[in-house]
């Protein structure tokens, strides 16, 4: 196997060097749009070579008008299975059929000649998007809607990469761009409390002789923090296993990382509780700097008069 790839990059390639010129030669006139999308760390742009043990490999998504797609389909598979190569730039093009006892993961097979099973994608883009998000695209976008999208798919329908695009997939991609804004206060708000119900009780646990309840909650002040943070940056959070690694590319992540380091590594409440504060009044002053509201307190206070100190913003 040649060094690795990342996917993004891959499947670029495999699409101009392989399955494109396929299609300029079999079906010229056929517009469509060519992407990697949704599912998969290489659409986040967080896949290594460990990611190459199950669904990952040689692929793209075709995205073509739904009458191309009930005429064409067929046909268009057929030729790639015919015609794609059996291996590209060092990986093979072939994929096992998924396997139902192992959630439909497919891995890559040698052959030494087609038929290829291959993964291009061929599809419409309002069937994705139902599939994917289960909104159908004839309809407005509600706010409701929005609080049902998971997260991390609206991060992975938005992000990814377009390669060709003559069907307006970018433009449907833009409709999820971002939460409008009713929606966002609504969700600042919503962390704000998340902390303004917790952050005192991470002293008091500490103060009763409880440091592992201590800690526990000091651990889920620092998500919430770290949740907050994405909303103030507008950017979709993925799921926990790149949670962290996408924090680290918000702008915030320089400065308040090390804090929150720290309170994750810290012994006493006491020490956790220092490192909280900082924190707090870091993101009490980036809301500020929003401003979305009037000036809320950006310095820690005691709570109620009790030895905890809380920051109040919410």
């Amino acid at each position: 196997m040649s060094e690795f790839i990342p996917g993004l990059e891959l499947a670029g390639m495999f699409f101009r060097e392989a399955v494109k010129p396929l299609l300029d030669r079999g079906f010229p006139k056929l517009r469509y749009g060519a992407a990697l999308i949704g599912s998969g760390s290489e659409v986040l742009g967080f896949d290594t070579e460990m990611s190459t043990d199950h669904h990952w490999g040689p692929r793209v998504m075709l995205f073509l008008e739904p009458d191309d797609h009930r005429h064409y389909w067929k046909r268009i598979d057929e030729a790639l299975r015919r015609r794609l190569p059996p291996r590209f730039h060092g990986y093979s093009t072939n994929f096992s059929a998924p396997n139902p006892a192992d959630n439909n993961v497919q891995l890559l097979v040698e052959v030494d000649a087609p038929p290829i099973n291959h993964r291009v994608d061929i599809l419409t883009i309002r069937e994705y998007v139902a599939a994917y998000l289960g909104f159908d695209l004839d309809q407005p976008l509600e706010p409701a809607d929005w609080l049902t999208f998971p997260e991390q798919k609206l991060r992975t329908i938005t992000g990814g990469a377009v390669y060709q695009d003559g069907v307006g997939l970018q433009n449907v991609r833009d409709k999820f761009a971002y939460y409008p804004d009713d929606v966002w206060y609504y969700l600042l708000a919503s962390a704000w409390n998340c902390i303004g119900q917790e952050e005192h009780l991470m002293g008091r646990a500490g103060l009763a002789g409880d440091e592992i309840g201590s800690a526990v909650i000091a651990s889920r002040l620092v998500r919430d923090i770290m949740r907050l943070c994405f909303l103030m940056e507008r950017q979709y959070a993925p799921y926990p296993k790149w949670f962290g690694t996408a924090f680290d590319r918000l702008e915030c992540a320089r400065d308040l990382s090390p804090t929150l380091a720290r309170v994750l590594a810290a012994s006493s409440w006491e020490e956790r509780e220092r490192h909280l504060v900082t924190a707090y009044e870091y993101i009490a002053d980036k809301h500020n700097r929003l401003g979305i509201t009037g000036p809320r307190p950006a310095h820690a206070s005691n709570f109620w008069g009790r030895p905890f100190q809380v920051i109040e913003a919410a």
